[in-house]
């Protein structure tokens, strides 16, 4: 397989990355940004010739623009796909396009340069059926599962109503957080402010460039806003309302609805403690990505893999940070020594 990636941006180059760690060709084109040589196409043409796949990497606004400049140099053999975080308006221009002359799918990657830079697992990719080119989907969710992605199928109008609530309601709020100074530079904070802390910071680093996209381009991003602004002027104007000596935790309609009644302290303590079990396998499953990824790098430079030395260090400082919170210094060592274990043996299962 040769896939021709046209948008070598923020996510052409994470693509390539997978693209890479898969053992699969591919040449990239764009006329802003710099493509390492053997990527590098020269031409439309060149980029084009012999691709199986034809990913457009480039920003929703300027998808119309860039399918009308591919569409002579396509073929009936060729599947284009566009990666945009909305779908609507993507798989309209390509409907007009390309049409039934060439196959066509609406995806979306659910993750981004970050999420691949902290091997976070797994990766997920929304694809949009298309009743014009039946086996578009198979082909698309055959092309991400070979790059190790969990492939969920919706329409893009299903895709963008879901994304309005979501993707496009976190970025609002993370901006009007971020915009009112909230949390920037606090000596301390609460734990309940630590996952909304963490999701404002991934949503600058990872994907803070497309935020007028994602509430420009999702045609439910409007009504959503404005279902959350509706929804907090209320509160704002009934909390107003509450004198405050006569504020109680109980208060009508101020209490947050609880996720379960009634729950005995020994079953929700389990179920804490299950969560937390859930989490430190998902970052078992990270940190063995990156073991193998720390491996790879070594091979290409010609380093040898065993470091004694680096283990060590680790042990030593891991050791320091239990201490500091209070933890068993043997304990935890033993905890690391079998991680290091698990790492070895996930290496070799996976190369």
């Amino acid at each position: 397989m040769t896939v021709a990636i046209i948008g070598y941006g923020r996510f052409g180059r994470a693509l390539g990355s997978l693209l890479d760690a898969a053992g699969i060709a591919y040449r990239a084109w764009d006329t802003v940004t710099d493509i390492p040589e053997p990527h590098r196409a020269g031409s439309i043409p060149e980029l084009l010739s012999g691709a199986e796949q034809v990913v457009v990497a480039v920003p929703v606004p300027r998808m119309r623009e860039v399918l009308e400049t591919l569409r002579p140099h396509l073929t009936p053999e060729q599947l284009v796909l566009d990666v945009g975080s909305v779908k609507v308006k993507p798989v309209q221009a390509m409907n007009e396009v390309l049409g039934t002359k060439v196959p066509w799918v609406g995806t979306h990657p659910l993750f981004g340069p970050l999420s691949l830079a902290m091997a976070e697992r797994p990766l997920r990719v929304v694809v949009s059926p298309n009743p014009l080119h039946p086996d578009a989907a198979r082909r698309a969710r055959s092309f991400f599962e070979r790059l190790g992605c969990e492939v969920i199928e919706q329409t893009p109008e299903g895709h963008d109503r879901i994304m309005a609530h979501t993707h496009a309601l976190t970025f609002f709020v993370a901006k009007g957080m971020v915009d009112a100074g909230s949390g920037v530079d606090v000596p301390f904070a609460p734990a309940s402010f630590k996952a909304l802390s963490r999701t404002i910071e991934l949503v600058r680093s990872d994907a803070g460039h497309l935020f007028t996209a994602i509430q420009h381009e999702n045609p439910f991003a409007h009504e959503a806003r404005g279902h959350l602004l509706q929804a907090l002027g209320a509160i704002h104007q009934e909390l107003e309302a509450i004198p405050p000596e006569a504020a109680t935790p109980d208060t009508p309609g101020m209490e947050l609805p609880a996720l379960e009644t009634g729950l005995p302290e020994l079953k929700e303590t389990r179920e804490h403690i299950d969560q937390l079990d859930r989490e430190l396998v998902e970052l078992l499953a990270r940190r063995a990505e990156l073991a193998r990824r720390a491996i790879r790098t070594k091979a290409e430079a010609g380093q040898p893999v065993p470091d004694p030395a680096r283990e060590d260090e680790m042990i030593a400082t891991r050791r320091a940070w239990a201490t500091e919170l209070g933890l068993d210094p043997d304990g935890v060592e033993s905890i690391f020594r079998a991680v290091l274990r698990f790492s070895r043996r996930a290496q070799q299962t996976k190369g």
